[in-house]
C-alpha cells in the first residue's frame, strides 16, 4: 500500500461493501487451481476479528484464515487477493488506533513468512515475534525474505470452538 499516512483504514475495515458474498466461478484455471468453483468473499472486519483472536505465542498464516471462512462458509475457497488486502487494512487499523490492538504481526504470510507490508515492516513484525519468544530465520542471498522457524508448531487452529468464541 502506499500512502498510509492519508488514509483512514478503521474506515476501510468497516466498509464491508457487498461482502460476506458467495460466487460462482467458470474460469477453468481457477478451478483446478482452488479445487472448486464456490469463491467466498468475507469482509475486512472478519480479518480482524480473526486476527484480534490470535494469542501471545501463536500464529496464523492468511492461507489458514481463508481456509477458515470457506470452512464457514460452505465455500470451496476464499478469494486470495482481497484477503491479502483485507489482512494489510486490519494492520494499518490497528496502527492508527490509540486503543483496541489487533495483533497483527501474528499473522504470517504462506510458509510463516513475515509480511512487508505491515506497519514498520519486516522489523517491526521481527521484533514483535521476538519479543514473543518465536525465533526469526532469513532465507535467501538477495531476495532475502524472513520466517518464524517451525511456524506450524505454533499455528492456531481454527476450529469450532473458535467459531463460537469468535461469534460472542
Amino acid at each position: 500500500m502506499a500512502n498510509e499516512d492519508k488514509k483512514d483504514f478503521n474506515a476501510m475495515l468497516h466498509d464491508s461493501k457487498d461482502m460476506p458474498k458467495l460466487q460462482i466461478i467458470t474460469d477453468q484455471k481457477s478451478t483446478e487451481k482452488y479445487g472448486g468453483n464456490r469463491m467466498y468473499f468475507a469482509p475486512p472486519v472478519d480479518y480482524d476479528k480473526v486476527m484480534k483472536r490470535i494469542p501471545c505465542g501463536k500464529v496464523i498464516t492468511v492461507g489458514k484464515i481463508r481456509e477458515y471462512f470457506a470452512k464457514l462458509s460452505g465455500a470451496d475457497f476464499t478469494e486470495p487477493i482481497t484477503a491479502g488486502i483485507f489482512v494489510s487494512i486490519g494492520a494499518w487499523a490497528s496502527y492508527q488506533r490509540s486503543e483496541d490492538e489487533t495483533p497483527y504481526w501474528r499473522t504470517l504470510k504462506a510458509n510463516g513468512e513475515l509480511n512487508e507490508k505491515y506497519p514498520g515492516g519486516i522489523e517491526s513484525q521481527k521484533a514483535k515475534l521476538e519479543e514473543e519468544g518465536h525465533t526469526i530465520i532469513q532465507k535467501g542471498r538477495k531476495n532475502i525474505r524472513y520466517f518464524v522457524k517451525d511456524y506450524e508448531s505454533f499455528l492456531l487452529d481454527l476450529d469450532d470452538k473458535f467459531q463460537t468464541d469468535l461469534n460472542q
